[in-house]
């Protein structure tokens, strides 16, 4: 299994994860559902008129926070937007409700993937694993 393979794993077992972000010097963080491998490359959405997104175009660092039993997930890289259609094709398959809400108010599905990420898979009192993404 390679190392976006486990996180991609670990998000899946989580379901809900936190997208961390910052707005100026102020952290920000919020739940987040949606992911996926396609590539080797594990795409994050979010509309463009979202905050997260204006942040994440404005500081690209950022960070995934995931809790999956007695374990927890940190990925953190720099957020690397794509536009691409074949890949909104993908998602309009994966939830077509949202994209259709999104074509009904015509908003933007904005897409990315984190590069130069690093992982930590952590126990609450010790390392579990750590590797590059």
């Amino acid at each position: 299994m390679s190392n976006v393979e486990k996180v991609k794993e670990f998000l899946d077992k989580a379901k809900t994860f936190y997208f961390l972000t910052t707005d100026g010097t102020q952290p920000k963080g919020r739940p987040f559902g949606f992911h996926m491998l396609v590539d080797d490359k594990l795409y994050f959405g979010c509309g463009t008129f979202k905050n997260v997104y204006k942040q994440l175009v404005a500081n690209p660092k950022v960070e995934v926070l995931a809790l999956a039993g007695d374990e927890f997930l940190r990925y953190d890289g720099q957020a690397k937007v794509v536009k691409d259609d074949a890949l909104l094709a993908k998602v309009r398959e994966i939830m077509p409700q949202i994209m259709d809400i999104y074509d009904k108010n015509g908003w933007e599905m904005g897409l990315f993937y984190l590069e130069n990420g690093h992982a930590e898979i952590r126990g609450m009192l010790d390392l579990i694993e750590e590797f590059p993404v």
